[in-house]
């Protein structure tokens, strides 16, 4: 265990780590080209040192209430590990994954575990994605503005969406593995329905114009009618009880530094649509896998922005936001789009974490 670093400095260190990191890429970036040798070698050795960095600091940090839920996962385990039974309600797959864990290995074991279930779908995802240049899009995704918080804190909900990720990762590769990795999905946290539901819509639905048509519309729906979609989507049960309360409650201000209709996450989370209408609309580029990605993300999004107003609407946005790194990056590592396209790619990474640095400062 990582105790020796006093824990008001924990969270600080890591984005400190991270922020080096996106300099040193973006040196990279500027004085090499992309067909060079010693951009593999840095994309091996960046990857690896990157990758062992993270997964320790996060799985091996000290048990702490700073860290929220740690403390609820903790008290779980050892409940488990002395003999209380599974229980019915909540997500069933995350509960028996505690049972069996709390039999076999300690606590700060189990909690190393979660950190590598949470981190090694993303850098496995990058891998089958992108295999010379796999480094770029996983720092870019270690780099989200909710990574952080979901490594720490909601362990449950960061490791479904890992392991969803890494099913997208293997929709065209290999077809049953893709659905497993979505099962397990689901079974870790029942709030992936919603992303899962998407990309189901997007093999049914492929013109993207229409899903962009759909995130305005939801834009439209929630200023007129916000509180019927806050009823309506606790009533279907995404997520599990708390979900469902942070949906109808009202919301509370010490929650957030504002409350209401949430512009600034709504610009936010416009970004990667942004991206995607250049990648697609002005460069031509018609990848299907990706355009599968991109609409999910809208689709999700879009959900999200019906309940913008709801306590902890992040919970719900993080439904679409741990795919924006791969909806920013996937075209930018498959084809050359721009001019210099490497050179930018340093700009894009250290822009994008720029938005988690700053938002880590105003409200940490």
């Amino acid at each position: 265990m990582i105790d020796f670093i006093p824990i008001k400095y924990y969270s600080f260190l890591y984005y400190q780590f991270i922020l080096l990191i996106g300099f040193i890429t973006l040196f990279h970036t500027y004085v090499l080209k992309e067909s060079e040798i010693k951009v593999l070698i840095f994309n091996r050795f960046f990857s690896l040192f990157v990758f062992s960095t993270v997964l320790f600091y996060i799985g091996l940090r000290p048990l702490n209430g700073v860290f929220v839920d740690m403390t609820t996962y903790a008290h779980s385990f050892n409940q488990y590990k002395h003999g209380m039974p599974i229980s019915d309600h909540g997500d069933i797959g995350f509960a028996y994954f505690l049972k069996f864990t709390s039999q076999i290995m300690s606590q700060d074991m189990f909690f190393l575990l979660c950190a590598f279930i949470y981190i090694y779908p993303l850098f496995k995802a990058c891998k089958n994605w992108f295999p010379f240049h796999y480094f770029f899009p996983f720092l870019m995704l270690i780099g989200s503005f909710s990574f952080w918080t979901y490594g720490v804190n909601g362990m449950r909900n960061g490791m479904a969406t890992s392991v969803f990720i890494l099913a997208l990762s293997y929709v065209f590769k290999n077809r049953k593995l893709a659905f497993i990795f979505f099962a397990i999905a689901l079974a870790l946290h029942k709030s992936m329905m919603l992303p899962l539901m998407a990309y189901l819509v997007t093999t049914i639905m492929t013109d993207t114009k229409k899903y962009y048509f759909f995130w305005v519309l939801a834009i439209l729906l929630s200023v007129t009618m916000g509180g019927v979609w806050e009823n309506l989507f606790a009533s279907l049960g995404f997520g599990d009880d708390r979900f469902a309360a942070y949906l109808t409650q009202e919301a509370d201000a010490s929650k957030f530094s504002s409350t209401g209709f949430r512009y600034d996450f709504l610009l936010y989370g416009a970004v990667p649509l942004m991206f995607g209408y250049f990648y697609i609309f002005k460069k031509g580029y018609n990848n299907i896998e990706y355009k599968r990605i991109l609409h999910t993300y809208i689709v999700a999004n879009g959900f999200w922005i019906m309940v913008i107003r709801a306590n902890f609407s992040n919970r719900f946005a993080y439904l679409s936001w741990f795919l924006m790194a791969i909806v920013i990056a996937y075209p930018l590592f498959k084809e050359a789009l721009v001019k210099k396209q490497f050179k930018k790619i340093g700009v894009i990474i250290l822009l994008y974490y720029g938005f988690t640095y700053a938002m880590y400062n105003v409200y940490y």
